[in-house]
């Protein structure tokens, strides 16, 4: 990757886009695939959700790592896709640790993981948005994911087939989101020469 001082420009933000589209491109693809999934598996026990779940945040938090990594010499808001990356990484440890979590258990994690992840994806669409950036696909995939979270904590007893829905919904959803916004991106980068 070409090396560029951390600015907080709208160019920046291009010249990063042109090396981390795909990033956001493939974190799409995986979360629609594991969303399709939890669909195709609506009965699944909760050992087999876990396990499916354990496997998306940990591949989701590795390609967010990767896109933090290669954000990090500039955007400013490199920090948060890393601390969001981080999140998922740890909560895919956690189900991998304990894998005989109950339904409760899980769904309240799944909620907590949800709103930490939103929240971090919000606050890094702030910045990207205060430097001129295309910050509309990270804010709604972010409040997607707090609204999503707050739902599982607030109910977290909705049963496993009604967890499964949900939670594929809301990954289709969130990919769609992702591939918007790196296509978006991507556009923009090449609008402006630098792709």
């Amino acid at each position: 990757m070409t090396e560029y001082p951390t600015v907080g420009t709208n160019e920046a933000i291009l010249r990063i886009a042109k090396d981390v589209w795909w990033v956001l491109l493939l974190r799409g693809v995986v979360a629609i695939a594991f969303g399709i999934v939890a669909l195709a598996w609506p009965h699944a026990t909760v050992q087999v959700l876990i396990v499916v779940v354990g496997i998306f945040w940990m591949v989701d938090g590795i390609v967010s790592a990767v896109r933090a990594i290669q954000a990090r010499k500039v955007v400013l808001s490199w920090v948060w896709w890393l601390a969001g990356a981080l999140v998922s990484v740890a909560a895919g440890v956690v189900l991998f640790v304990w894998p005989d979590l109950t339904a409760l258990a899980f769904a309240y994690l799944m909620g907590f993981w949800a709103i930490l992840v939103g929240i971090l994806e919000i606050i890094g669409a702030f910045q990207v948005m205060a430097n001129g950036g295309q910050w509309i696909g990270s804010m709604v995939a972010g409040v997607l994911a707090l609204l999503f979270g707050l739902f599982l904590v607030i109910w977290p007893g909705s049963g496993i087939t009604g967890l499964m829905w949900l939670v594929g919904i809301f990954a289709i959803l969130f990919g769609v989101l992702f591939i918007v916004g790196a296509f978006q991106v991507r556009s923009a980068a090449k609008r402006a020469g630098i792709a």
